[in-house]
């Protein structure tokens, strides 16, 4: 396996690899669900990078950039034992060289939700998803459904900007609690965690309801506040949306996406889920 810090290292790797090249954009502390979206991506091309990059443009002032995870020497060898062939670990002067000027905004599916609880986040994710693939130029690029509005804004992104790569989604994977996987969970201590599972436990009541033929969207919503407030978690926003403009939705007739952001004591959790209605 091939590690570059820097583009001109990058550049030299990428000549050696075979394309169709399968990339996954990750922000380190790796986790089984960043190696699934590896593993898809070994699944379907004939080389795959991996990039570790703790982007500072898409935290806020008052959030954990400075304490967020980076067990480079760990992430690496777990990248090696799925079969990643170019790992892309640069310092931010890589990334963001001095004079650097330019931001990409998607306005449509990065406006509600996370866009107004974390003003500014989707802005520095845009500018480093575009960013990584000018410099990787991927044939695919690999996303866990675990952060479904960026996924929907990074596509919006590719298709808005005509740029040439595939984005797949990949399901997310969770702990056998229920628990999405999050290289945050790490804050949680083991009550905190405990207090966590209420979240993706709404969710999936929310979606049994809509199996069986509940549409009201806004009984689902009441439904999963009470669940996640009865486990004393602080609530950002929980939401029944269209699955692709990420608007609210009041009737269910068509699949939707139930959206949850809770804080559990310092650690904030996002999730979401599918919600399926029954056939006509």
């Amino acid at each position: 396996m091939i590690v570059a810090r820097t583009r001109a290292e990058l550049e030299t790797a990428l000549a050696r690899l075979p394309r169709p090249l399968g990339a996954v954009p990750t922000m380190g502390a790796l986790h089984a669900g960043h190696l699934s979206l590896a593993r898809c991506a070994r699944a379907e091309n004939a080389s795959v990078a991996l990039t570790i990059f703790v982007n500072p443009t898409q935290f806020l002032p008052h959030e954990d950039f400075e304490r967020y995870p980076r067990p480079l020497a760990q992430d690496l060898a777990l990248a090696e034992e799925v079969g990643v062939d170019l790992v892309f670990a640069p310092p931010v002067e890589e990334v963001y060289p001095p004079g650097f000027a330019t931001t990409v905004s998607v306005a449509g599916p990065s406006q509600r939700w996370e866009g107004v609880c974390r003003p500014g986040h989707f802005t520095g994710v845009a500018t480093v998803v575009t960013r990584l693939l000018n410099l990787l130029r991927p044939e695919r690029a690999y996303f866990g459904e675990k952060d479904y509005q960026q996924l929907q804004v990074v596509r919006r992104l590719v298709s808005d900007l005509a740029l040439p790569v595939e984005i797949v989604g990949c399901p997310t994977v969770r702990d056998p609690d229920g628990l999405a996987l999050s290289s945050r969970n790490v804050y949680l201590s083991p009550e905190e965690r405990q207090q966590a599972l209420a979240l993706s436990r709404a969710l999936f009541t929310a979606a049994e309801r809509v199996a069986v033929g509940e549409r009201d969207a806004r009984a689902l919503e009441a439904l999963m506040h009470q669940h996640v407030t009865a486990a004393g978690l602080e609530v950002d926003y929980l939401a029944v949306v269209d699955p692709v403009s990420l608007e609210p939705v009041s009737e269910i007739r068509h699949p939707a996406r139930a959206l949850g952001a809770v804080r559990v004591g310092t650690v904030r959790l996002i999730d979401n889920v599918a919600l399926v209605p029954p056939p006509p």
